[in-house]
């Protein structure tokens, strides 16, 4: 069963990706988990790896790039809604956490991805491989809503591994994808969020056993921010799928996270995007 400290971690995490605007100050998440302000700090950061400044800001500018990528939305807007006072504080924090300033990232668009942050003078398709995988088993939380807002379910899992004790279990981080975001609205996408785990791990409470078939699979290696990762899907189904001769199989795309954005620049993570193939 969840214990106290894991449902206030939840509660504290929900709200924050419920409310980026909202005051999210160590005094105001303290009172939200209804523990002092000296005790909640530590307890937070010994749980997620991150202090809650980090998380807040985290969280606050993956909501803005994704806007800045996949909307037009006026730069001021996006400042607000993701809970920066004014676009020259709202600026500098994503300059330092991008290398590019707002404006500059959203000109990239969805094709961010096929430059180097740091070089951009140099572009590249993504690099693609086949390869055969065992079945493996994993842990997850599911999600409804826009995909880029999954990472509200990894939080979720990832307080539930941590208040008990289980990360020892997990062996890579994963995410499936269930529907097509060009005919199914936003607020329905279906996805799962989850961990590859032994075979040991008991499912606890608030998680779902699932196994991600095995088989063949087309993996596009992709580099840089989350946000621009439509890039890539937009090179693996419209361009290397139709001249590969292959055949998707019936079963939905996956995406495997081989670093952590807690720990690595935006425009050092690396993802493998998973195409099942027959």
């Amino acid at each position: 069963m969840p214990n106290a400290y894991e449902k206030r971690l939840i509660r504290v995490l929900d709200h924050i990706h419920d409310h980026p605007a909202a005051d999210l100050s160590l005094d105001a998440m303290a009172d939200l988990a209804a523990m002092s302000r000296f005790h909640w700090h530590r307890v937070f950061q010994a749980m997620t790896g991150q202090t809650l400044a980090q998380a807040v800001r985290r969280i606050r500018l993956h909501r803005a790039a994704c806007y800045l990528v996949q909307t037009d939305r006026p730069l001021g807007w996006i400042a607000k809604t993701c809970g920066y006072d004014n676009l020259r504080s709202f600026g500098r924090s994503f300059a330092d956490h991008y290398a590019l300033t707002p404006a500059a990232f959203r000109a990239r668009g969805t094709n961010v991805l096929a430059y180097d942050l740091r070089h951009p003078e140099r572009t590249a398709m993504f690099e693609v491989e086949i390869i055969t995988t065992p079945p493996r088993r994993m842990i997850t939380v599911p999600h409804t809503g826009p995909y880029h807002e999954i990472s509200r379910a990894f939080a979720q899992l990832s307080a539930i591994l941590a208040a008990r004790d289980l990360y020892g279990h997990v062996n890579g981080m994963v995410a499936v994808f269930h529907d097509d975001i060009s005919v199914v609205a936003a607020a329905d996408l279906r996805s799962h969020a989850g961990f590859f785990v032994d075979d040991a791990l008991e499912v606890p409470d608030g998680a779902e056993d699932l196994t991600l078939a095995g088989g063949r699979h087309a993996v596009l290696h992709y580099r840089g921010p989350y946000s621009g990762l439509m890039a890539g899907y937009t090179q693996l189904y419209g361009t290397w799928l139709p001249a590969s001769g292959q055949e998707p199989r019936d079963a939905p795309p996956f995406e495997l996270y081989l670093n952590s954005p807690m720990d690595t620049a935006p425009a050092d993570l690396l993802t493998d995007i998973c195409l099942p193939l027959r």
